[in-house]
Order: C-alpha cells, then sequence, then structure tokens
C-alpha cells in the first residue's frame, strides 16, 4: 500500500534542510513502529521520497512525503503514533492511501502556493503595475550556467493584500520558480535593494494538474 503524508514544518525546525528533514522522517518511522516497507539489496533503505524541497529558512503548512507500507495501519492510528513521536516543529496532517494509479509526490508536483511577508516595508501597491509588464525577465542561476529568462508564465496567481502577497507558481523538475526569484525582480522594478533575509516566506500547499484546474496533492488518496 502506498501512502502520501502531508506535514508542516515550522518554528526552528525551518532551518534544518532538506536531507536532515529526510533522516529525520526515517526515524521517525521507526520511533512510531508505521510499518514502513525497505528496498532490497546490500543496504536497504525506506521506500520514502518527498514532493519538492523546501527553502532553509522557510516554514510549510503543505508539505507532502510519500511511503510504501508492508502491513496495515489507520490513518487515525497513524497519525496519533507519528504525532507521540514527532518533535514540536513537525505535525503530520493527514495520512492518506494513494490509488494504484497515482503518479508518486515528485513527479505530480506542477505549482506551489507561498505566502510572502516583508520584515521591511516595500510598496505592495505596485506588485500589480510590476505584473502588468509583457515580461519579468531574470538571470536565473543554477550549478551548470547562468540564463536570462522571462518568469512571467511561471506566475500563474497572485494576490496583494495589506502586509503581504499571495504567490501561485510553476514549480517541479521543468522551470522551478522560487518566491524569491519573483521578489528580487520586484524589488528591483521597485529601485530598492533586494536582499531575501528580508522575506518570510511560507509555502501553504503543493498541487498537480487535473485536466485544466490545479489540486491540492492532499485530494489524491483517502483516509484507511
Amino acid at each position: 500500500m502506498r501512502i502520501r503524508m502531508k506535514f508542516s514544518k515550522r518554528g526552528s525546525l525551518k532551518y534544518i534542510g532538506h536531507l536532515d528533514t529526510m533522516r529525520y522522517f526515517q526515524k521517525l518511522m521507526r520511533r512510531a513502529g508505521i510499518p514502513i516497507a525497505y528496498s532490497n539489496g546490500m543496504s536497504p533503505h525506506q521506500i520514502m521520497s518527498f514532493a519538492l524541497p523546501l527553502g532553509i529558512g522557510d516554514e510549510s503548512v503543505g508539505e507532502y512525503a510519500d511511503i510504501e507500507l508492508t502491513g496495515s495501519v489507520s490513518s487515525t492510528d497513524a497519525l496519533a503514533a507519528l504525532a507521540a513521536c514527532s518533535a514540536p516543529g513537525i505535525e503530520i496532517l493527514s495520512f492518506k492511501a494513494l490509488p494504484d494509479d497515482a503518479k508518486n509526490a515528485m513527479s505530480s508536483v506542477e505549482a506551489a502556493d507561498y505566502e510572502i511577508g516583508f520584515t521591511n516595508d516595500p510598496d505592495l501597491s505596485a506588485f500589480s503595475t510590476f505584473f502588468a509588464q509583457n515580461e519579468i525577465v531574470v538571470l536565473k542561476k543554477t550549478k551548470k550556467s547562468e540564463n536570462m529568462i522571462d518568469i512571467k508564465p511561471f506566475i500563474f496567481q497572485y494576490r496583494v493584500a495589506e502586509d503581504r502577497i499571495f504567490l501561485r507558481l510553476k514549480c517541479g523538475s521543468v522551470n522551478n520558480t522560487k518566491p524569491e526569484l519573483v521578489m528580487d525582480a520586484f524589488y528591483q522594478y521597485l529601485g530598492i535593494d533586494f536582499d531575501e533575509n528580508l522575506l518570510k516566506i511560507k509555502r501553504l500547499d503543493l498541487l498537480t494538474v487535473n485536466g485544466q484546474d490545479f489540486i491540492s496533492l492532499n485530494d489524491i488518496g483517502l483516509e484507511i
């Protein structure tokens, strides 16, 4: 049986990286007594995959991990066992069985919703005119290259509140767009020096495509 877990990562644990998060969950499965499956071979490991790494220092209430089970456990019992063994800052929010034809979380994710707060006070009312530009061209750096790209097609939605901005951005293995990249371009538009430490980023959810619509990864699967 394949299981999808949704979890939050908040407080001081937002400062641990992706690899440490993976190690944390490996230990959590053992301590909670979840009957997780292991791979075969000389060095067996838990069958577990995560949807999309979260930036260090970012909070999230919409992270996902997929696992395989060797035995049966109800969603209610699993959530109780995981809560009893979990550290403050990580909470398992759902535990659902995936249908046989469901893709794993890593290959499913197509977009992410973010809430962005600020420790300084930029003019957020200018975001609409910033987004109204024909192009939003930025320098995107990777380990292997640097390229000028137009990220406007990868900003699917935005909403400006009094002191924060909500963004729905393209993510995944192709054209992954980080909120820091969008905010860097916005600060340049305002003529303000950009420092990503000025941002308070919270990932709200990860989404996949269902027909013409985006749906939460949490909408796939059923409680058991």
